[in-house]
């Protein structure tokens, strides 16, 4: 089997994905934009072939880089990159080279813009917040109207919080078209509450192999709109329920063969006219795995390893594994703009039978994420919830 990896530098920890698939006795074929001696240690040791291109968003220097491969190593089985800003690359180049996993352009964009994809939640019966397409500001007014202000304005298609507008009057919402927006935007009705994920690793006919459930109090959105800190957690263990919706989205949105990250709203306030306090609404599913380095977290309460379960699912096509556990593993994030009571040696001696790692994001993470991070498991969700209190006590 010879896959082809896009990006397998970014981030650092898809380097186990190399590795698993490499001990399965996949030839990983390596294309990036780093160089071939700063690649770390683990990438070196179990890539077949790598390959250096310094601008990735030449599509011609990608197709004849492939072209290349194939022809050293015969048919590509496999396109991939996991990482959201590489998808529609990755499925030009699956067209082009006839690589039958995997999705296709036209496919991948129905999925990916956030209009398009209410579609496929609705027919796995979740809820999803009314919208329009930004397209005047009279159609505008008129839809604030009928939902009520505020307002949340987001692009239609990509990634990320750093584009995002919360609109809470007429005179925002004139402010917001007048800007020169070089992109589709989408405006929905704005929504109270708490963004939860159902994520995991699906097999070729949709089923889910494994899943977990992360929780964000804070949505990224706001956390970069108002500066916040951040925190997220995650379980292996959910509300039956919850995992059986999580489960019709898998397979409402075809995914197949990769892996998944689903994101929803809890609602902490009644929205008329669509859901009550409590209730969940479909907020965006991601065709990928959960970004930065979330895997880690999910790694810590599964009994299984998230890297090796997608090599195997690549492989050998596994079915349904029950990777339930008692385990909560935490990611709290702290700002070096903000004066903390507590140094981080102080937080290391006093949780070091729980904290799995602490560190430092790179630049391309710290708007949305921060920059520095603990990551700690533990037995109790409360525990883990003190644990981020004691880490984010403020001067």
């Amino acid at each position: 089997m010879n896959f082809v990896f896009i990006s397998p530098n970014f981030p650092k920890i898809y380097s186990h994905f190399v590795k698993a698939l490499k001990e399965r006795g996949v030839n990983v074929l390596g294309i990036g934009d780093e160089q071939y001696a700063n690649l770390n240690q683990e990438l070196k040791d179990n890539l077949t072939e790598y390959c250096y291109v310094s601008n990735m968003n030449n599509y011609d220097w990608m197709r004849n880089t492939i072209g290349y491969l194939q022809s050293k190593y015969g048919h590509i089985d496999f396109i991939e990159s996991n990482n959201e800003y590489w998808m529609e690359n990755d499925a030009k180049l699956r067209e082009e080279f006839a690589v039958e996993k995997g999705y296709r352009y036209l496919e991948l964009l129905d999925y990916k813009c956030k209009s398009s994809m209410k579609k496929y939640f609705q027919n796995a019966g979740v809820k999803t917040a009314r919208y329009i397409i930004a397209s005047s500001l009279d159609e505008s007014k008129k839809f604030a109207k009928e939902v009520g202000y505020p307002l949340f304005a987001k692009p239609d298609s990509g990634v990320g919080a750093s584009d995002t507008f919360k609109i809470s009057n007429e005179e925002d919402l004139a402010n917001f078209h007048n800007q020169d927006l070089h992109e589709k935007y989408i405006i929905e009705e704005y929504l109270e509450g708490y963004i939860t994920s159902f994520d995991g690793i699906a097999n070729e006919q949709s089923d889910v192999v494994i899943c977990f459930n992360e929780t964000f109090p804070t949505p990224i959105a706001t956390v970069v709109r108002e500066n916040k800190d951040v925190y997220y957690y995650a379980k292996s263990s959910m509300n039956e329920e919850f995992k059986k919706m999580g489960e019709r989205v898998v397979k409402s949105f075809n995914i197949r063969s990769r892996c998944f990250h689903i994101e929803f709203f809890v609602l902490t306030q009644d929205k008329k006219g669509l859901a009550n306090k409590g209730e969940i609404v479909a907020l965006e599913a991601n065709l990928r795995s959960p970004g930065g380095d979330t895997p880690e977290l999910l790694n810590l309460v599964s009994k299984f390893d998230y890297y090796q379960t997608y090599a195997d699912v690549i492989t050998k096509n596994i079915s349904n594994l029950d990777n339930s556990t008692n385990k909560v593993s935490i990611s709290v994030n702290r700002k070096n703009e903000y004066k903390y009571v507590e140094s981080a040696g102080d937080i290391e001696k006093f949780y070091r039978k729980n904290i799995i790692e602490h560190g430092y994001y790179s630049e391309s993470f710290r708007q949305a994420m921060g920059d520095e991070f603990f990551i700690a498991i533990f037995d109790d969700l409360k525990d883990a919830l003190n644990f981020q209190k004691f880490v984010h006590n403020k001067q």
